[in-house]
């Protein structure tokens, strides 16, 4: 590795190419799911294991929020916190996660209590978090830059779900459609973060790490998937089981 330190636009370069290569929209288990070729059961599997990541996100954003040294940066990550949990009761990126999972038929109570979800998602989540809490702050933002690659595949993801199962309104997908503004407005400020707080080829390598790492946490979740639902079909024991 050479020690000459990265332009702003060479290291952002270097992270879309880490997505272009690494982002789990190339997963076998989200083609299916894009394509409409999964039944009702796997895609209640994804929107049940998918939940427990999107409720410890606030988490996660809680404890990089509390490593930030000024006002201003904590003001910013706070939003993120609010987008997920919302400012209300019945708000917020959970709430309407948990509309998903009701509408395509899981029970909220057993959706919230995680306790169908696979192991290989409890272990991949909770890694994500640890990861942010413990490593340097300039990591635990970094590791969110997977949203640069979101937009894009939101859009194709409800395009294809739509298209491609009879169960799922666009009421149901209501989620995805504040992400389309949102994650890149989180993007723009995390991209800036990093652009500005790596002074090092040391620290930059670091950033790239940690995208990569971000990108496993994600792809990891979904050779879980793949592996209970799809191919082989080896549900652990206490896992969500669809009926067939």
């Amino acid at each position: 590795m050479s020690d000459r330190l990265l332009a702003a636009d060479e290291l952002e370069a270097k992270l879309r190419a880490i997505g272009a290569e690494r982002y789990h929209h190339l997963h076998p288990f989200h083609k299916l799911l894009h394509a409409g070729k999964l039944d009702r059961g796997q895609v209640q599997a994804w929107a049940l294991n998918r939940y427990y990541y999107q409720a410890m996100i606030p988490i996660k954003d809680a404890y990089a929020l509390a490593r930030l040294p000024t006002s201003e940066l904590r003001r910013e990550w706070r939003r993120r916190i609010i987008d997920h949990d919302g400012d209300g009761p019945g708000t917020g990126g959970i709430e309407r996660w948990l509309k998903l999972a009701e509408g395509v038929g899981l029970d909220r109570a057993y959706v919230q209590s995680t306790r169908g979800i696979l192991p290989g998602t409890r272990f991949a989540v909770e890694a994500y978090v640890n990861f942010v809490h413990h490593r340097p702050i300039l990591e635990g933002i970094a590791s969110s830059l997977t949203e640069m690659f979101s937009p894009d595949i939101i859009a194709d993801r409800v395009r294809g779900m739509l298209a491609g199962y009879a169960f799922i309104t666009e009421e149901t997908l209501a989620y995805f459609t504040p992400r389309l503004t949102q994650a890149p407005q989180d993007v723009n400020f995390a991209l800036t973060y990093v652009k500005e707080h790596a002074r090092t080829r040391a620290e930059q390598e670091l950033v790239l790490d940690a995208l990569r790492f971000k990108c496993d946490v994600l792809w990891s979740q979904l050779d879980a998937l793949y592996l209970a639902y799809v191919e082989p079909r080896l549900v652990p024991p206490g896992a969500f089981a669809p009926e067939r």
